[in-house]
């Protein structure tokens, strides 16, 4: 188990409670799993490696393009399926066939798994990783030494 994983996990808990906001990246006043992400991204690492362009909530699914997976193995280091670890940015395809476009971070592992998340309608919580959520993850990555 990683510091830098248990202190990603220990800003992202500070974020709970944060109301869901469609592309907002702001603890407290409004989040979506991408701002989560990025809130955390600044806290541990520094400044956003790249701009986010706007994004509707139907985005890349038109196309069928990865944006995010592929954004996230620009500036992630990518971890081994069955390797989860506190901490781990977790990808999720939320229909089979859909594009991957949601993301949270593991919290916790073993029979208490959970991830922390900006969910649609709940805000900033921490879920259980139940088996319907596990089945939804593509892809799973540490955050880069801080810069």
């Amino acid at each position: 188990m990683s510091e830098q994983g248990l202190a990603a996990v220990r800003l992202a808990r500070g974020w709970i409670g944060t109301p869901y906001r469609h592309q907002a990246s702001c603890r407290g006043a409004g989040a979506d799993c991408l701002g989560l992400v990025r809130g955390v991204w600044r806290e541990l690492v520094g400044a956003e490696p790249e701009g986010v362009p706007a994004y509707s909530f139907d985005w890349s699914e038109v196309t069928g393009e990865e944006s995010l997976w592929h954004a996230a193995r620009r500036h992630f280091v990518p971890r081994p399926p069955g390797r989860e670890a506190p901490g781990d940015l977790l990808l999720f395809r939320m229909r089979s066939g859909a594009v991957a476009k949601h993301l949270g971070l593991q919290a916790e592992t073993g029979a208490q798994a959970s991830f922390i998340h900006a969910y649609s309608g709940h805000g900033v919580v921490e879920s259980p990783l139940s088996a319907p959520w596990r089945r939804r993850i593509v892809a799973r990555f540490a955050f880069p030494q801080e810069g």
